[in-house]
C-alpha cells in the first residue's frame, strides 16, 4: 500500500461514479416548499451565481472558470436542461443540470441545494425531480458522479435513490481558494495546506 503525494497548491478527491439501468418505479414526489424553474438558454451570470451558491462548500469552480463562449455553448445546447429549485420568496436555492447529449444516456451534470437546506429532506423532493425529467426521453442509462469534497452523505443518498456505483477514480486539482476563484473560508473540511 503506497500513498501518493499531493502538491500543497492541489487538491485530491476520489470520484465515484454511479449509473441507474433502468427507470426507477414512480412515486409520488414527496411535499416541499420549493418549486422547479427550467432556466431555457440561462443567464450565465445568474446560472454562474447559483452555481457558487451552491457549490462553493464542495469546491466546485469548473463553470466558474469557463470562458463565456464555452459556458453558452454548453447551457444553451438543447440536450442541456439547467433547472433552478426555487424557495418561496422567489430565491433559488438549488440546482439541477440534466444532460441528455448522448443517446440512451442522461447524465446528472450538477445537483445541490444550498448549504442551508441540506439535511432537510429537500434532497428527495429534487432527486424525485430529476428521476421523472431524466427518464422523460429515451434513457437506457441514468449516471452521476460524486467525490470525498461532496456532502459526507452523498454517496449514500444517490444509492439509496437507486444508483449503483461502477468505477472510482481519483483526480487532482489546482486548489480554487489559492488562485481566489473560490473563497479562501470555502470547503472547510477539506483544509489547505501552507505553501512552502
Amino acid at each position: 500500500m503506497g500513498l501518493i503525494p499531493v502538491r500543497p497548491d492541489e487538491v485530491a478527491t476520489i470520484v465515484t461514479s454511479l449509473e441507474m439501468r433502468s427507470r426507477p418505479p414512480l412515486r409520488p414526489l414527496p411535499d416541499a416548499p420549493l418549486r422547479l424553474v427550467h432556466w431555457r438558454e440561462p443567464d450565465l451570470a445568474k446560472y454562474r451565481a447559483l452555481f457558487r451558491r451552491v457549490g462553493e462548500p464542495w469546491l466546485w469552480f469548473s463553470r466558474l472558470v469557463m470562458n463565456d463562449d464555452r459556458l453558452r455553448a454548453i447551457l444553451h445546447d438543447p440536450g442541456i436542461s439547467v433547472y433552478a429549485a426555487v424557495d418561496p420568496r422567489g430565491i433559488e436555492v438549488g440546482m439541477l443540470e440534466l444532460d441528455h447529449r448522448r443517446a440512451g444516456e442522461c447524465e446528472l451534470s450538477y445537483f445541490a441545494l444550498v448549504p442551508e437546506l441540506v439535511g432537510r429532506g429537500l434532497g428527495r423532493w429534487l432527486m424525485a425531480q430529476a428521476l421523472t425529467l431524466a427518464w422523460r426521453k429515451d434513457v437506457e442509462r441514468l449516471w452521476v458522479h460524486t467525490c470525498t469534497l461532496d456532502h459526507p452523505r452523498a454517496l449514500g443518498f444517490y444509492r439509496k435513490s437507486g444508483f449503483v456505483p461502477f468505477k472510482r477514480t481519483v483526480e487532482t486539482f489546482a486548489d480554487p481558494r489559492a488562485s481566489g476563484i473560490l473563497s479562501p473560508d470555502a470547503a472547510p473540511h477539506y483544509p489547505r495546506l501552507p505553501l512552502a
